[in-house]
Parts: structure tokens; C-alpha cells; sequence
């Protein structure tokens, strides 16, 4: 039996010592926390246990594949060595003769995407430059064997010392060792190889002992061109989706009659006695003036938010020693983090506080709206209706908004998501700690215009009908991709076409 160490999570239950083994020469093994989820101990077959390492995480994500095609590591597949890149510093890239300095950082799943401010590296040497189909792999981090594929619309283009480059013969084709990088045998070999030290990393060795199955090339041609298929169906479909969710804050606005028109000027006056009582820039900018004078002079009422609610308050704080342990009861503790730009709550990933510290009043109710008090000067403002099933509390960070009735919830979030699109709140908010902010007393006398009940309704349905077709056009784009990927692994399983 192999025993993995004690978990280091709060969540998961301590186990005793692990046993002393009996000595092997060559043999590594390392003491690593276990992941969120993951069994604290397991068993294995003697005969099953590899020889490389005696290590829990590399025995449990080591998983021999029988491929249809036969296995070739990268070694024997590299036209030259692979190449650690510069370790510079980077540096504003003002000409565009500067070649763009490429780091983990810069690129994700699928490559780098537009628009992209790119910065220059300090000092780089010929082998550092990027040429069509050389593949990075990422050799550190908590992305450790994330991979990007050079895009010559970038060139010319240099790579940072976190990334290791390789180049391939003409027996494979670098998209389809990209390819084979998407797959979940690969993600195993990652989680498997990884060695956790201080921050999870592979070297250039261990990557060049990466096994690939190798079909002919007609077959890879085949292969990359059926993932590029889909790739392209996958992109159209999350592009058409976040054009609906980009036009909801004009169409709010507009509907409203309340759209000003764009002011790009950073120079400007005012008056003494306009700035006594607050001397910022933004706050007194001509945009955000037009912003004020159009909300506050719209063709429907014009109230203070403040007057629409029965109640305005901030949720409570709880840092990491305040957070639930082990199996004790826990609510849901909502985070700005949980709450995405178009005014979405989700609770997949969020903290929890013990159900014994939360106060009757602490649990947000059906219909309130959260308004993300504190934050970036980009996402103060972010705002979404709380109506999830699950009871939860929020933090100090979330404005807990219950309006009277009459006063559509939907609606007053759509406004307030607008608000923070077209800059409003990014002027409004008061800096601290390098974070943007806006107070209850601040967001209470904000004006905002209150139109009729079927008007806010009807604004209410339209942006929930638009978020809807997105999302459904969001879910139809990673089905679209997750089966694009599966069926590649399985050509390569199975042979042929799956």
C-alpha cells in the first residue's frame, strides 16, 4: 500500500504516519499535500508500482495507455534541442520593431487572445525568437504543462525562462502534439510527472520523455483538421455570446433615453468651489458629468436609490481563521469572486462560515440585490439579484440592496450592471489600499431614473432573455469542444474515426 501524506486542507481528515518503507536504491519519494476531493490513501499492486518513483501522486495519475498507434517520446521527434527562454526583465514594448516578450502569463488553453498589450523583454539572444510551430510548454506554476502553439500574427516574438521550447521533425506536426496536450492522458502524464516542490514543475527532461501515440500523417492532418472544426464552431458560438451580453448595458441605457454621447477629453476646468468637496479628476471629468446630468435629467422620475430601498447594508467580513472546518455545518459565504461581469452568481468555488456564526439577519433573502462595493476601479459595481436555493451570507465587500415593492429587482441590477460598464461607478468610487470603493452612504444618493412598472419589467425580461441565449450558446460551445477532444483521444485509442 502506498499512503499518501497528511492533507494539509481543513476539510479533509488527518491520517497517521506513514509507515516506514523499505529501502530501494534509485528510488524517489516525496511528502506532498493531497488535493481537494482526492482520496488521503489508496492501493496498488506491487507489480504495478513504477520504478521511476515511489510517490502517491505519481502513482495515482500514472496510467499506461493502450493507443492504436505506436508511442514515440518528444526526444525522438525534436528537430534540435529544446530551449529554455530569456530570463529578462520585462520592459514597455514602444516599437514595434521590439520583438513581443511571451510569458506564461500571456497565453491560456488557447493561445493568446485579442486584444493583448504585450510588453518588450530587457535583453534577449537570436535562439530566444519564435518561428511557425514552435510549441512552449509551460515549465512551472500552478499551470505547469499549459502549452501555446507560436501564432505568427505576433511575430517577431521571444519567450520567457519559465517556458521551454520545442521544435519538431517532419514526422509530426506541431499541431498535433498541441493537440494531443488538450487530452486527458496528458493532463494525467502532467499530474502524474510534476514534482511539487515549493510550486509544482517539470523539467526539460521530463518533458522530452513524454509518450505520444504517432499515426501517419494523414492522419494527424485529419485529426487537426477536426479539432480546427471545431475550434472555429466553438469560438463563433462564444463570440455571438458575448456580443449579446456586451449589448445589454446600451440597451438598458438607451431604453432608458440616458445614453450620453462619449467625451474622451482628459483636459478640462472647473470652478474653485466645484472641487472643495472632492478634488478628483474622474469625479469632476466631463464624461462623468454628462453621465450625472443624464441619469438625473431622464425622461422618468429620478429618485435616490437609497429611496427605493427598505434597507441598504454591507454583509459581514470573515477571513481565512473564520472560515468552516471539517464537517461542521456551513453557509455559503458570497465574495465579489463569486459574482462575474454580467451580474451572474455563482456558488461552484466559494468560501464557507460556520452556520453557528451566522445571524438570522445575516441570510440574504430572494429578490435582494448585491452590489459589489469594493473592488478594481474596473469591476466596482458589478452587480447581480440573489436567487439562489442555497441559503448564503455575504461578505463586507457585497451592498445588500431589499427594495420596496413595486421596484423590479432585475431591473435595478441591469441599471447599476450598466452604470459600471460605461464608467459610471469607476468615477464615483473613492481609492484606499490600492482598492476602488463606494460606500452605502455613496451609493444611497445615487440618482437613478425609476420608470414604470411594465417598463422596468419589460427592460428586466429582455437583458434575462439575453443572458439566457448567451448562456445557452456558452454551454453549446464547451460541448462542442469537450467532444471535439474526446473524440481525438479516442481516434488515437481506437484508430480510425471514432
Amino acid at each position: 500500500m502506498v499512503r499518501a501524506p497528511s492533507p494539509c486542507h481543513p476539510r479533509q481528515r488527518s491520517i497517521g504516519p506513514i509507515r516506514r518503507l523499505q529501502a530501494r536504491p534509485r528510488t524517489f519519494f516525496r511528502l506532498a499535500p493531497v488535493p481537494t476531493g482526492q482520496p488521503v490513501c489508496f492501493a496498488v499492486r506491487r507489480g504495478e508500482l513504477p520504478d521511476e518513483r515511489l510517490d502517491p501522486g505519481f502513482v495515482r495519475n500514472s496510467k499506461k495507455q493502450n493507443y492504436a498507434y505506436p508511442k514515440r517520446s518528444l526526444a525522438t521527434l525534436v528537430s534540435e534541442e529544446p530551449c529554455y527562454g530569456t530570463s529578462a526583465s520585462a520592459v514597455e514594448r514602444t516599437s514595434d520593431d521590439q520583438p513581443r516578450y511571451i510569458r506564461i502569463t500571456d497565453y491560456g488553453d488557447d493561445g493568446i487572445t485579442l486584444p493583448h498589450e504585450f510588453v518588450a523583454a530587457e535583453k534577449w539572444a537570436d535562439k530566444h525568437l519564435l518561428s511557425k510551430g514552435d510549441l512552449l510548454f509551460a515549465r512551472s506554476g500552478a499551470t505547469v504543462g499549459k502549452t501555446y502553439l507560436h501564432d505568427v500574427r505576433f511575430d517577431p516574438a521571444v519567450f520567457a525562462g519559465y517556458c521551454i521550447r520545442f521544435r519538431f521533425n517532419n514526422e509530426v506536426l506541431p499541431e498535433f502534439v498541441c493537440g494531443f496536450t488538450k487530452t486527458d492522458a496528458y493532463a494525467s502524464w502532467v499530474g502524474a510527472i510534476q514534482r511539487p516542490a515549493g510550486q509544482p514543475n517539470i523539467n526539460k527532461e521530463e518533458f522530452k520523455s513524454l509518450e505520444i501515440p504517432l499515426p501517419p500523417l494523414d492522419i494527424q492532418r485529419r485529426l487537426v483538421a477536426e479539432l480546427d472544426a471545431a475550434r472555429a464552431e466553438r469560438d463563433r458560438a462564444l463570440a455571438e455570446a458575448e456580443r449579446l451580453l456586451k449589448s445589454i448595458d446600451k440597451y438598458v441605457l438607451a431604453e432608458l433615453a440616458i445614453l450620453p454621447e462619449s467625451d474622451g477629453r482628459r483636459v478640462f476646468a472647473v470652478r474653485l468651489n466645484q472641487v472643495k468637496p472632492r478634488l478628483d479628476a474622474d469625479y469632476h471629468s466631463p464624461y462623468f458629468q454628462r453621465l450625472r446630468r443624464a441619469s438625473e435629467q431622464s425622461k422618468h422620475a429620478t429618485r435616490n436609490l437609497g429611496d427605493l430601498a427598505v434597507f441598504m447594508r454591507s454583509g459581514f467580513a470573515a477571513g481565512r481563521q473564520d472560515q468552516a472546518r471539517g464537517d461542521e455545518a456551513a453557509v455559503p459565504h458570497l465574495r465579489p469572486l463569486n459574482l462575474n461581469a454580467w451580474g451572474e452568481l455563482s456558488i461552484a468555488e466559494t468560501k464557507s462560515v460556520p452556520a453557528s456564526r451566522v445571524k438570522e439577519d445575516d441570510y440574504l433573502t430572494q429578490g435582494e440585490v448585491l452590489f459589489n462595493n469594493t473592488n478594481s476601479a474596473e469591476w466596482v459595481g458589478k452587480t447581480a439579484v440573489f436567487d439562489l436555493e442555497t441559503p448564503c451570507a455575504c461578505s463586507n465587500h457585497m451592498t445588500r440592496i431589499a427594495l420596496k415593492p413595486g421596484i423590479e429587482p432585475y431591473f435595478v441590477a441591469a441599471l447599476l450592471n450598466a452604470f459600471r460598464g460605461i464608467g459610471y461607478f469607476s468615477a464615483l468610487s473613492t481609492f484606499f489600499n490600492n482598492q476602488a470603493g463606494i460606500n452605502t452612504s455613496t451609493l444611497a444618493e445615487l440618482r437613478v431614473p425609476v420608470p414604470d412598472a411594465d417598463t422596468q419589467q419589460t427592460i428586466a425580461r429582455e437583458v434575462v432573455d439575453r443572458k439566457d441565449k448567451a448562456r445557452r450558446l456558452q454551454a453549446h460551445a464547451e460541448t462542442v469542444w469537450r467532444k471535439a477532444r474526446e473524440c481525438f483521444e479516442q481516434q488515437l485509442l481506437q484508430g480510425g474515426k471514432a
